[in-house]
């Protein structure tokens, strides 16, 4: 990072849980650029403008790949990365446009709004619920997670994540840019394995705190129930927990 020279615009791409250690080598070569966060759930805007302190943008992608081999990633949903000011670093909307059409100029697709929140909650929800879930049965994203005919159908446990996820964003005062539950009815028609399936078969630290533990904590703080959010936050959490759990067993007493 030392010999490379200043940026005019960057993205990152990182794991919620790596941004720190991602941007803090190169946050010096954007005095006077943009940095983008393309990442999963709330939070990392914070951390990038307090380690770069240049103008910053909220960013949400739906674009993935799935491994195949070290050299072979096959691409996945080839949408648009939605992305709009971060509004703390007052980053002026003509920039976020300027970004988009650079993006758009590549090959890739990108829409600048210039209220980015509304786009952020809504995968938000749908990624939180999803993963966690996923996380917690071991099911890549598949027609299980939209399935409600049967009582014991995983759907209904999905439709009433992301039903409580939307009062959340509407106690926040967030008006959604798209349906967390459409998102889900498309996706799960792909099997994709989402990002917290393979932490956890991997046995690495999740963004859990990121996705559903953000949406607890944001209900928490302005008092709204999340019940279903937080019992799948600390779920997730104690998987983590128990990767490393070394407690002596006992018999159980009679």
């Amino acid at each position: 990072p030392a010999s490379l020279p200043q940026f005019d615009f960057g993205i990152v791409s990182s794991k919620a849980t790596q941004t720190r250690s991602a941007v803090a080598p190169v946050a010096h070569l954007f005095k006077t650029g943009a940095i983008l966060s393309s990442q999963n759930g709330l939070g990392n805007e914070e951390v990038v403008a307090e380690i770069a302190q240049t103008c910053v943008m909220r960013g949400t992608t739906f674009m993935s790949g799935t491994r195949v081999t070290d050299t072979h990633v096959r691409y996945e949903l080839d949408t648009a990365t939605w992305m709009g000011p971060f509004e703390p670093t007052k980053t002026p909307f003509s920039l976020v446009e300027e970004a988009a059409a650079l993006i758009n100029s590549s090959g890739l697709k990108a829409v600048a709004l210039e209220d980015a929140r509304p786009a952020q909650w809504s995968k938000l929800i749908f990624n939180s619920s999803v993963n966690a879930v996923a996380a917690l049965t071991g099911l890549p994203h598949s027609l299980h997670f939209a399935e409600e005919r049967q009582f014991s159908d995983l759907g209904h446990l999905l439709h009433a994540l992301i039903e409580e996820g939307k009062r959340v964003a509407e106690g926040l005062g967030v008006q959604l840019y798209e349906d967390p539950w459409e998102m889900n009815k498309v996706g799960a028609e792909t099997d994709h394995p989402p990002s917290m399936l393979y932490d956890v078969r991997n046995k690495l630290e999740t963004e859990v705190d990121f996705l559903g533990g953000a949406i607890a904590r944001e209900a928490l703080r302005a008092g709204i129930p999340a019940p279903l959010h937080t019992a799948l936050y600390r779920l997730v959490k104690a998987k983590e927990v128990s990767w490393n759990f070394q407690g002596k067993e006992r018999a159980v007493a009679k």
